[in-house]
C-alpha cells in the first residue's frame, strides 16, 4: 500500500495544487492527512472541498487550527494573527465544509498495525515534537514502529533503536528536493513530512511524503509553488499581511 501523506495545508490552495500536480506522476492508493487543513490562508473552502471529495479513501486526523476554525475551541492561546485568521475562516466557511471540518477525528489514528498518525504528539494533538525529549514521550505513548506527525511545519526524522545494548535516539532535519528513508525492521521512527501550505524551515517550497508500506520506504518531496500568488490572496482577503509575507521565506 502506498499512502500520500500531507499535513498543515493551512488554506493554501496554491501550494496544495502544486503538490497534487507533482504527485500525478507517482502512484498512491490512499491519502493521509495529518491535520490543519485551515487557518492562516485565504482558501479554506477550496481545501476542504477537495478533502471532502476524497471520501473514504482519505484517513484524517484533526489539527489545532481545524478545531479552532470550526468553533470547537475558542483559541485563546493563539497569537493575535492566528486568532484573526481563525475568526475570518469561521465566518467564511460554507455550512457543508464547516460540518465536515467539525467531523475530523481526534488523533492518533492508524494506517495499520505498524503505522500510526497524529497531528502534534501521540499523547496530545497540541504538543510539539521538536526535541529528543519530545520524541521520547511520543514513542512511549504508542507501540507502532512508525509514527507520522505534523504541527511543527518542519520535515524531521527521529529514529529509535538498540545499539550495543543501549537505546539510541537520533534526530535529523530533512532537506532537499527528494529524500528517501529506508525503514529498518528493528528501528522505530517518528517522521514529519513538513507542511504543504506554510513551511517553517526556511525553504518556501511545499512539502509532502509518500509512504510505501510494502517496500518500507518513505519518500519526501519539496515542490515549488507560486507563493506570491498565495500571499496576494491573503492580503486581498483582508487577512494580516504577515501571514502572506512568511510564505515567501518559509518562516
Amino acid at each position: 500500500m502506498r499512502f500520500l501523506i500531507i499535513s498543515d495545508v493551512h488554506s493554501n490552495w496554491d501550494a496544495l495544487q502544486a503538490v497534487l500536480r507533482h504527485v500525478r506522476r507517482k502512484r498512491y492508493d490512499r491519502v493521509v492527512f495529518l491535520g490543519d487543513a485551515v487557518g492562516y490562508g485565504a482558501s479554506p473552502n477550496a481545501v476542504l472541498t477537495w478533502l471532502q471529495g476524497l471520501g473514504t479513501s482519505a484517513i484524517l486526523v484533526r489539527g489545532n487550527h481545524d478545531r479552532v476554525c470550526s468553533g470547537l475551541d475558542d483559541g485563546d492561546y493563539f497569537n493575535r494573527f492566528a486568532r484573526e485568521a481563525s475568526a475570518w475562516t469561521f465566518d467564511r466557511l460554507d455550512e457543508r465544509n464547516l460540518e465536515f471540518l467539525r467531523s475530523f477525528p481526534e488523533g492518533p489514528g492508524e494506517l495499520g498495525p505498524d503505522a500510526a498518525i497524529c497531528h502534534g504528539s501521540s499523547f496530545d494533538e497540541d504538543a510539539y515534537i521538536f526535541s529528543v525529549y519530545d520524541a521520547q514521550q511520543a514513542f512511549r505513548s504508542l507501540p507502532h514502529p512508525i509514527i507520522f506527525f505534523g504541527h511543527t511545519h518542519v520535515p524531521t526524522l527521529f529514529s529509535l533503536h538498540m545499539e550495543h545494548g543501549q537505546t539510541n535516539l537520533r534526530a535529523r532535519l530533512l532537506s532537499g528536493t527528494r529524500t528517501v528513508i529506508n525503514l529498518e525492521p528493528e528501528t522505530r521512527y517518528l517522521i514529519n513530512p513538513g507542511s504543504v501550505g506554510q513551511p517553517r524551515d526556511r525553504d518556501p517550497r511545499a512539502a509532502y511524503a509518500i509512504f510505501d508500506s510494502d517496500s518500507r520506504r518513505v519518500y519526501l518531496y519539496r515542490v515549488p509553488y507560486p507563493a506570491a500568488a498565495a500571499r496576494r490572496r491573503i492580503i486581498q482577503a483582508g487577512l494580516p499581511p504577515v501571514l502572506g509575507d512568511r510564505l515567501l521565506h518559509g518562516a
